[in-house]
């Protein structure tokens, strides 16, 4: 019974990271089209940036959050 609750909300999650990624692709062609409407190209970019100047940790930081969400 408890794995089953765990199986679940584990499905729920992934469908709600899979709503999230794609409301974010949405929202980058939106900035894309119409420059400066949502602003999320620029936190994309922050971000980014923010891996790249921490180097060879932010690159395993990176790294370690494309495993997990890769999983």
């Amino acid at each position: 019974m408890f794995r089953d609750t765990i199986q679940v909300i584990n499905g729920w999650l992934k469908v709600l990271a899979e709503f999230g990624l794609s409301l974010i692709l949405v929202f980058v062609v939106i900035d894309i089209l119409f420059p400066g409407t949502t602003g999320i190209v620029n936190n994309l970019a922050k971000i980014v940036e923010s891996f790249a100047k921490e180097g060879i940790v932010g690159l395993i930081a990176l790294l370690v959050f494309l495993l997990i969400y890769r999983r």
